[in-house]
């Protein structure tokens, strides 16, 4: 029996990825851990993203964690990282710019790399999101909730700013009050509570989180891919556009999608009252 106190140490262990019938699931399997990442996860976990974002074989993603405890508790500092240059004889251990850069290129390039994807993603959430795991919930297309999960931006506890593009994305779902709200006292937020105030589209009893994503992922897998990505685009940039951007881009988005084959078989099956049969390119 599997030591659940103990954490697999190779990445391609700790960042599952399997593709099934256009569905990629990609599962943060340390539990021992809280599902928390390290460095290599973090930047493995986007790639998947990144890769899941250009094959034409997938057409949802679903993220979640290991065990039925923690969806992600964000950072483990522990875990190989990432080579730096040599530093001259003298030099800090840290300097102006070096945190900055960490950040960018690690929590916000993951961030960055699950609402640039061009697949709905889904986010199970199957227990405690705090942290970074909780702006991974945010940055999520369609989130549904287990009964018992819950989120945490626990950041204020720690002294530190919410990062992982938290500031940013969670006053759009929310509103600026509330995010305060949420951040100032970081205070666990159950389930039913995400439900309300629009964090989670559907909250159901642990048992039922599987079936629950796997009839909502069912659903986009038949949709058309590049519309989907396309709408995904459009309502992303929506909150920095104004109107006359917004429809320039709308009109541009359509344009493209006219060349497209799911485009042309939707028109097809309209007129020829059948039901569409989209490819997902």
């Amino acid at each position: 029996m599997t030591d659940p106190t103990s954490a697999p140490t190779n990445v391609d262990d700790q960042i599952l990825y399997e593709v099934t019938d256009g569905v990629a699931a990609i599962t943060i399997n340390a539990p021992g851990q809280g599902n928390s990442l390290n460095a290599a996860m973090r930047d493995r976990l986007a790639e998947r993203f990144e890769w899941a974002s250009a094959d034409l074989a997938v057409r949802v993603v679903v993220l979640t964690g290991a065990g039925d405890r923690h969806f992600c508790t964000g950072a483990n500092l522990g875990g190989p990282q990432a080579p730096a240059p040599d530093r001259p004889e003298g030099a800090p251990r840290m300097t102006v710019g070096e945190t900055g850069r960490m950040i960018k290129r690690g929590w916000q390039r993951l961030i960055a790399s699950i609402l640039d994807c061009e697949k709905p993603v889904i986010a199970a959430v199957n227990g405690t999101a705090a942290g970074g795991g909780a702006q991974l919930v945010l940055a999520c297309d369609l989130v549904v909730m287990a009964d018992s999960a819950k989120l945490v931006e626990v950041f204020v506890k720690r002294g530190i700013i919410p990062d992982a593009g938290g500031a940013y994305l969670l006053p759009r779902i929310v509103g600026p009050q509330i995010a305060k709200e949420l951040m100032f006292l970081a205070d666990d937020v159950p389930a039913q509570r995400c439900a309300e105030l629009g964090i989670a589209n559907r909250v159901v009893p642990t048992a039922e989180l599987s079936g629950a994503v796997s009839e909502l992922s069912g659903r986009l897998v038949d949709a058309p891919t590049k519309a989907l990505a396309l709408t995904k685009w459009l309502i992303n940039r929506s909150f920095e556009s104004s109107r006359n951007t917004a429809f320039d881009e709308e009109a541009i988005a359509q344009d493209l999608l006219t060349n497209s084959a799911d485009f042309k078989d939707g028109i097809a099956a309209f007129g020829e009252r059948r039901a569409p049969e989209f490819k997902g390119w």
